[in-house]
């Protein structure tokens, strides 16, 4: 992270001759509890070592000029003008932190923005949450806001779904923003109940397997899905009180009203429920060390995900499938939005330096692609830099 840190300060100090104010967000991986958020249940996220860098000053005017390092790109603004610009372009997320803080009254003058940062996109590890919690973090301080970190992550929330146009949940910006380090969140995402989770063990490493097949969830069937399972709660909300949404409901509700809707219907309510399940078990199986359990629920929840919610591909569920050999990984799924992006893996230390090989090769001889692996560790969340 030092180095990103000194390459954002030393280009915003060189482009901007002032310095910078500077926040780092991290990405976050989600152990189990996959698109739950978005249906007000439980998920186990926690931060990661990959990281966006933002430097922010005030400029002497209305104007912004947002410069982004990996892109190579500067892009200057009005705070009249905060249309969003095409679809997947970095800067929509920053428009849309800016439209809902000012959304809420709260007044923002003209700033410059420098961002830099290591997480890879389209690889399910939330780069979006975490570029809007950069910045709203650093709005926040820079115009002194006085906005709580609660009120912030929903902000990110907000210019997610209204401005990017994802029908995303809460999850994604709570971890970023609350991370802790070795601690996962087990994260009740209809009242944003939360508990810390010791995660660290000398024995295990997470280790991501990146296939190298970029999603993006604008333009994915991601926001169908949603749609889906909001079509099942209708439904049971019909026969049943008190039905708000899927965390709501149980397996034998949703039997009875079975012949009452479609079976791609029933398959996307069906896997909710029972990922909600499989959280509060993976939760118990952290809390005894029980690292066997733990990888079973792993398998189990990408098996949903492939059959029952359809968002996984042909590279995830090989490079799954390639682990259950293995005994030194006890669990595997894919991670994210799905269509692409990342596999978890729970893998046997002594073993990650093989396992990354092994991987590689495989994948190579079948779909002529490079991995790229990341052995991640478990840190804190969005904050500025000292």
């Amino acid at each position: 992270m030092e180095t990103i840190i000194q390459e954002v300060k030393s280009k915003f100090v060189s482009r901007f001759q002032a310095e910078p104010l500077l926040v780092t967000s991290p990405g976050r991986i989600n152990l189990i509890g996959e698109h739950t958020d978005y249906n007000d249940g439980y998920v186990l996220p926690a931060a990661i070592d990959k990281y966006i860098i933002g430097g922010f000053s005030k400029s002497n005017n209305n104007s912004c000029i947002l410069h982004s390092i990996n892109y190579d790109e500067e892009i200057s603004i009005t705070l009249d003008d905060l249309e969003p610009r095409a679809k997947g372009n970095w800067v929509n997320y920053v428009l849309g932190v800016i439209h809902e803080i000012r959304a809420l009254g709260r007044d923002i003058g003209g700033f410059c923005l420098t961002i830099g940062g290591n997480i890879p996109e389209g690889a399910g590890l939330s780069s979006s949450a975490a570029l809007e919690n950069c910045v709203a973090i650093g709005l926040n301080e820079l115009f002194q806001l006085d906005l709580s970190k609660e009120e912030l992550i929903s902000v990110s929330m907000r210019a997610e779904q209204n401005f990017v146009g994802v029908a995303c949940g809460i999850m994604d910006q709570y971890a970023s923003m609350f991370g802790k380090k070795d601690h996962a969140i087990l994260l009740d995402c209809e009242n944003l109940e939360a508990k810390l989770l010791p995660i660290q063990s000398d024995d295990y490493q997470w280790v991501l397997l990146n296939t190298q097949v970029e999603h993006s969830l604008v333009d994915s069937p991601f926001n169908q899905r949603k749609e889906e399972c909001k079509s099942g709660v209708k439904e049971l909300q019909k026969s049943f009180d008190n039905i708000a949404s899927l965390r709501h409901a149980n397996i034998n509700q949703l039997d009875i009203i079975r012949s009452k809707i479609s079976d791609l219907v029933y398959k996307r309510c069906s896997y909710v429920l029972e990922e909600n399940e499989r959280v509060l078990k993976a939760k118990k199986a952290l809390e005894s060390k029980d690292w066997k359990e733990l990888g079973t629920l792993l398998y189990a929840s990408h098996e949903g995900l492939k059959t029952k919610y359809e968002v996984s591909c042909p590279e995830l569920d090989f490079l799954v499938d390639q682990t259950k050999s293995r005994k030194e990984v006890p669990g595997s799924r894919m991670m994210g939005g799905g269509f692409g992006g990342c596999t978890l893996n729970l893998v046997s230390t002594s073993y990650v330096d093989s396992f990354i090989k092994e991987m590689n090769d495989l994948y190579r001889d079948n779909f002529n692609m490079e991995l790229e692996a990341y052995v991640v560790s478990i840190t804190d969340g969005t904050h500025l830099v000292d």
